[in-house]
């Protein structure tokens, strides 16, 4: 079992819908406030409480990677929302690949890039932002790509909020991958790059 408390818990509704990621302590509450309605994936975390003075037992939460909760309230308007837009899930949606040179880049050397820039009317939302380097961004400056004579080598979409929880993970582990990737739609771009991994 592992034991690194920095592992996340992929945190659904009672109907597996995934809603967020928690570390141990947030499970540990919902466990412990009797809102945990099943779990599956692997037991994560051993957690020993007190020991009742009664009975002399010590209380123990097992906590899993997937915890489903009840009670969640406004789950599904939240989902249909389009989920905010950040540079790291940006990046992370186009693979740390600058969308016009197609070359791969550390972090810190790429920026966010409006096709059709602002000041032409275009808007800061994920169907109009990729991932550009630095280099390719300043050359684009205020230009849509065929005015500056760029292509992009993709193109730009929303994820569902099953992708976004994706985007927002860190060392997600295996069966974490797999309950996300059975929410993301048939046609996802990101099912697609995925897939070409394994």
């Amino acid at each position: 079992m592992p034991n690194d408390l920095s592992l996340q818990i992929l945190r659904t509704d009672a109907s597996g819908m995934p809603l967020e990621w928690i570390d141990y302590r947030d499970a540990v509450r919902y466990y412990h406030g009797g809102l945990v309605a099943y779990t599956c994936g692997s037991e994560l975390f051993e957690i020993h409480g007190g020991i009742n003075a009664r009975t002399g037992r010590r209380s123990i939460i097992r906590v899993h990677s997937i915890v489903a909760t009840l009670g969640e309230r406004g789950a599904a308007r939240r989902r249909r929302r389009p989920p905010p837009l950040d540079n790291r899930a940006l990046f992370k949606r186009d693979a740390w690949i600058c969308m016009y040179c197609a070359r791969r880049f550390p972090e810190r050397e790429l920026s966010r890039d409006h096709v059709t820039p602002l000041s032409q009317g275009g808007l800061d939302v994920w169907n109009n932002v990729v991932t550009a380097c630095k280099r390719c961004n300043h050359h684009k400056a205020g230009r849509r790509p065929e005015e500056a004579g760029m292509e992009l080598v993709a193109i730009p979409f929303t994820p569902t909020h099953a992708e976004y929880i994706y985007l927002k993970g860190r060392r997600i582990l295996a069966d974490q991958m797999a309950f996300l990737e059975a929410h993301f739609p048939r046609n996802s771009p990101l099912r697609q790059r995925l897939s070409g991994n394994h």
